[in-house]
C-alpha cells in the first residue's frame, strides 16, 4: 500500500466524520480493521490490501487530527475560498481539503507540494475537473500565503513523500 492509498482511505473515514455524531476513535474502531477492509473490499480495490503498521499509523494521525484541529481547518479553507461560502463546497472536497491543510500545517515530513498534488489528483477522482482546479487553487493561496518561506515544488532530488 502506499501512502496516497493510506490517504484516502483516511480521506474517506474524514468524510465520514462529516455525517454523523461518532469521534474519530469510533471511526477509526469501526473502520480501520482486517474485517471492514473484507467487506470493502469487495467494493473498492482501495481496501484490497489492510495497511502495515506504519500505514495504520499514518491513518489514525490523520484522521485524529483532522478531528482535532476541525474548526481550525474549517477556518482556513472558509478564509481561502474566496468567493465560496463553506456549505458550497462539496464534502467529500472539504475532506480532501482539511487533509491536505492538516498535512501540510502538522506533518513537517510530508512536503507542502507533495500535499497538494496528492489532493488534487484525489479531487479529480471525486469530483469535476473545476472543483479539482478550485482544490489547487485554495491549497497553492493557503502555502503561498501561510509559508511564504517555503518553496512551492519539491527541489531536484526531494523526495515527494509517497514510499509506503
Amino acid at each position: 500500500m502506499t501512502r496516497s492509498t493510506a490517504r484516502e482511505i483516511a480521506v474517506h473515514m474524514i468524510f465520514s466524520l462529516g455525517f454523523g455524531t461518532q469521534s474519530a476513535e469510533e471511526v477509526l474502531d469501526s473502520e480501520l480493521t482486517r474485517e471492514r477492509f473484507e467487506e470493502l473490499g469487495g467494493e473498492s480495490s482501495l481496501y484490497d490490501q489492510f495497511p502495515n503498521e506504519k500505514q495504520e499509523r499514518y491513518i489514525r494521525d490523520l484522521v485524529r487530527g483532522v478531528f482535532a484541529h476541525g474548526p481550525e481547518l474549517d477556518d482556513y479553507i472558509a478564509r481561502y475560498a474566496v468567493g465560496w461560502s463553506f456549505a458550497r463546497i462539496p464534502r467529500m472536497a472539504a475532506a480532501i481539503l482539511r487533509t491536505a491543510m492538516y498535512e501540510v500545517l502538522y506533518m513537517p515530513d510530508i512536503p507542502n507540494a507533495a500535499a497538494i498534488d496528492a489532493a488534487v489528483e484525489m479531487t479529480k477522482k471525486y469530483e469535476p475537473q473545476e472543483v479539482a482546479a478550485f482544490v489547487n487553487g485554495i491549497l497553492g493561496t493557503f502555502v503561498r500565503t501561510e509559508f511564504p518561506d517555503t518553496p512551492a515544488k519539491p527541489e531536484k532530488g526531494e523526495s515527494s513523500g509517497e514510499e509506503a
